[in-house]
């Protein structure tokens, strides 16, 4: 992939997080880090139609321009909609009585994300709504600098995570200043700060 392409990768999996499952997105993010574009999109849309999750005419475009057959069959199976829809979850900062102890993992996301350049680490409570893609759980907002390499970032923490604590927990990798889907921003504003640069 050249680099608007990986551009454009990127930001399909940003628009799309929270919207397809957990699972989905981050493999699609961590295809198309290791350059495994094809692959990457054919999970992309095969799970698009599996979970019944519609794209904007916008979203679709960005697709297209990643597709060898920009009139790819596969691409016309996926439901369009008019806008993108409301976030399916309520956050807030703490969990319930019950929510796994986030202790262990904020240390090995927060040492990750200062060895990629993160500016700082928040995690947010995520409680579903019926139409909800995704189950309640801790979700974790990586802030970066402008210009950092948003994949990369998620790869090495989410890999970290597994090799420290064979723990998975959705991460975010959100740019510094740059306008967020409604899911992030939803996710961010609610968020507890665990961790931030000197």
């Amino acid at each position: 992939m050249d680099q608007p392409q990986y551009a454009t990768a990127t930001e399909v999996c940003r628009r799309l997080s929270g919207r397809l499952t957990d699972d989905v997105v981050s493999v699609v993010q961590s295809q198309f880090f290791a350059g495994e574009r094809e692959m990457a999109l054919s999970a992309l849309l095969l799970n698009l139609q599996y979970e019944g999750v519609g794209i904007t005419e916008d979203e679709a475009e960005l697709i297209r321009a990643l597709l060898d057959d920009p009139h790819d069959p596969e691409l016309g199976e996926v439901a369009v909609v008019a806008t993108p829809p409301a976030p399916s979850y309520r956050f807030s900062p703490t969990g319930p009585a019950d929510a796994p102890d986030p202790s262990g993992a904020d240390r090995v996301i927060a040492g990750e994300a200062a060895v990629a350049g993160g500016r700082r680490v928040r995690r947010v409570w995520r409680d579903p709504l019926p139409d909800a893609a995704n189950p309640a759980t801790w979700v974790y907002l990586v802030q970066v600098a402008p210009g950092a390499d948003e994949l990369r970032a998620h790869s090495a923490i989410s890999s970290r995570l597994w090799v420290a604590r064979q723990e998975k927990w959705p991460i975010e990798v959100v740019v510094e200043g740059r306008p967020l889907p409604p899911y992030q921003t939803a996710a961010v504003t609610a968020a507890h700060q665990v961790w931030a640069a000197a």
